[in-house]
């Protein structure tokens, strides 16, 4: 079982950068065993990929509507994988949401991801 905790969202303007970390816990395989995504959910929109990263930190995946300004990062010291968004526009708004992906591989799609966080909010104003 993991536990995913997300923070550093908020409410920021057209052009500005957020940071968001997420914390795991909990037993069973340690935290740098698990491939690890970013997704976020747009009000009345399904859930979507951002990002991803495997356990090493060696291989990254960018959906395209991210790709250059969104970077993912992992520590595994710190049991934490972080967001690093920048140039953020208002079509960013969503809530965001962390999960783990206990299999080989990193993969894309929410269906392979066995544990998620409950989220945060970003807010991009015009």
């Amino acid at each position: 079982q993991v536990q995913l905790v997300e923070s550093g969202g908020g409410l920021v303007q057209a052009g500005d950068s957020l940071r968001l970390s997420c914390a795991a816990s909990g037993s069973g395989r340690t935290f740098n065993a698990y491939n690890m995504g970013w997704f976020r959910q747009a009000p009345g929109k399904e859930r979507e990929f951002v990002a991803a990263i495997s356990w090493s930190g060696g291989t990254t995946y960018y959906a395209d509507s991210v790709k250059g300004r969104f970077t993912i990062s992992r520590e595994n010291a710190k049991n934490t994988v972080y967001l690093q968004m920048n140039s953020l526009k208002p079509e960013d708004t969503a809530v965001y949401y962390c999960a783990v992906d206990s299999g080989l591989g990193v993969r894309v799609t929410t269906k392979w991801y066995d544990y998620w966080g409950q989220g945060t909010q970003v807010t991009v104003s015009s």
